[in-house]
């Protein structure tokens, strides 16, 4: 079969988004929901507070994100819930009422499209929560509710709060907080497919799932493809997989997933043995053991082979996220691994995502600590900002960076060289992770076109008849495209 990803995402950069740490409104006219108590904006996060960022102080970034060259906003959940995440849902048609309701979604929609920002929503479909209507009316009514099927009873009673007493009934990894659909049910599978046509009608351009592999219905998630293309065949797909995902990129369910493949490996290339171990143990996305260019060059050509090229392109290219440490804390703080990292990812196929924070130095740990407040502007790294601002501005100039083919053509010590490339237009990246220059001799590049004219970076390309010399600064990466 042919497989179609949406046209937009293969030109577009992300900025991913935890609603409750970006912004709060500047705005007086605040509904007596959001008048409450919160924690300090600049004190570190915990567990369970809530900072109070909501979608209105969004809109109101607006501009410093287009300024930013961001097309796109994936953020976390926005749902009714009773968690600063929000992962645990109460209500999948009401937006928080601490992220301004509904109102404050529509007018971030109609802004966001303005500007042309697309705006990408977090699906929760494995899972729902305590306090959602059908699972509280079971918590009430025991075995007389008319929507005991919609969730997996194991005996009775049930204990939703009580850890000293069995839950009965399946919850998402035996948290009993988040008791799990009955996917096999009829209704609640249409109650989701539902949920997903609606916000798509409203005007979402996308949808990213978590934990999709946990629904294991067969054809769930091909259907779910099918009725969310069927109102807008351009709306983007994209599933929070780890690991290999062939099995949902076949071209009948995702259109991509968050591409932590690329992530793992290319920090390890970038960081080497600076990686804080006990930062990355847990999560699996492995940025370790440290690689050199041959070992990040194999891991690229293994990931590039992996799916159709239709799909590599519509890949979420991340380096952090709200569920591992941010990568500046993973690599030590050692700015110019994270330098390298980022310039990795802006010349990779696929969507470039940058985890709100990251692009002006905002530090963190493991959950909760990955999850900060967005710094004001005298704690920015201004550096960091204009590095993403220059690449990301690249990126936007050049066709070849965001569609072209993607080869290796040296990968020496610790230099690597690859080559990003269309019939009129050729760019070489090289990045230099080692701690003394590097000079790479490349006899035979096979390239379209001879490139010279530096773009970004520390260093130069010289043509000798068809053989290539790079030469790259230690700890710097070098962008040459045509002239």
């Amino acid at each position: 079969m042919q497989v179609k990803t949406p046209d937009w995402v293969k030109h577009a950069v992300f900025y991913q988004i935890f609603p409750d740490r970006f912004a709060r409104t500047m705005r007086q006219s605040r509904p007596p929901e959001m008048q409450v108590p919160l924690e300090p904006w600049e004190s570190l996060p915990t567990l369970n507070g809530y900072k109070g960022g909501d979608l209105w102080g969004v809109a109101e970034k607006l501009s410093y994100l287009q300024d930013l060259g961001v097309t796109a906003i994936y953020f976390t959940p926005i749902f009714q819930s009773a968690s600063n995440h929000r992962y645990h849902t109460h209500d999948y048609y009401q937006v928080d009422p601490l992220l301004g309701g509904n109102a404050a979604f529509f007018d971030l929609l109609k802004a966001a499209h303005q500007r042309d920002i697309k705006v990408v929503l977090d699906g929760v479909f494995n899972h729902a929560s305590r306090g959602f209507f059908y699972f509280n009316d079971i918590l009430e009514n025991g075995p007389t509710s008319p929507w005991i099927d919609w969730f997996r009873v194991e005996r009775w009673p049930l204990s939703a709060y009580d850890g000293e007493l069995p839950a009965n009934y399946t919850s998402w990894v035996n948290n009993r907080a988040l008791p799990q659909f009955n996917h096999e049910n009829a209704q609640v599978r249409e109650y989701i497919m539902q949920v997903g046509e609606y916000w798509i009608e409203q005007g979402v351009d996308g949808w990213r799932l978590d934990v999709p592999f946990e629904i294991q219905v067969e054809g769930f998630w091909q259907e779910f493809r099918a009725r969310i293309k069927a109102v807008n065949p351009e709306a983007y797909i994209v599933g929070e997989i780890w690991t290999d995902a062939r099995h949902w990129l076949d071209g009948t369910q995702f259109d991509g997933v968050m591409n932590y493949l690329f992530a793992g490996p290319t920090l390890a290339f970038t960081a080497g043995s600076r990686i804080v171990m006990p930062l990355v143990e847990t999560p699996e996305y492995h940025p370790y053991p440290p690689l050199d260019a041959a070992g990040y060059a194999s891991k690229m050509k293994t990931l590039l082979e992996l799916y159709p090229w239709e799909i590599q392109l519509a890949q979420l290219n991340l380096i952090s996220s709200h569920d591992i440490a941010r990568a500046i804390s993973v690599m030590g703080e050692d700015t110019a691994s994270f330098e390298l990292a980022v310039l990795l990812q802006m010349t990779f196929p696929g969507a470039p995502s940058i985890y709100y924070g990251d692009e002006v130095g905002l530090l963190g740990g493991l959950d909760p600590d990955c999850r900060r407040s967005f710094p004001s502007e005298e704690r920015w790294n201004q550096s960091l900002l204009k590095l993403h601002q220059d690449l990301i501005a690249l990126r936007h100039q050049s066709e070849a960076l965001r569609v072209g083919d993607y080869r290796a053509i040296a990968a020496q010590n610790d230099c690597y060289v690859f080559a990003r490339t269309l019939p009129q237009e050729t760019v070489i990246v090289a990045v230099n992770v080692g701690e003394t220059y590097a000079k790479v001799e490349i006899p035979q590049p096979k390239l379209r076109q001879q490139p010279g004219k530096k773009l970004f970076g520390d260093g130069r390309c010289s043509w000798q008849g068809d053989a290539l010399t790079v030469e790259v600064s230690s700890r710097s990466g070098l962008i040459v495209g045509n002239a």
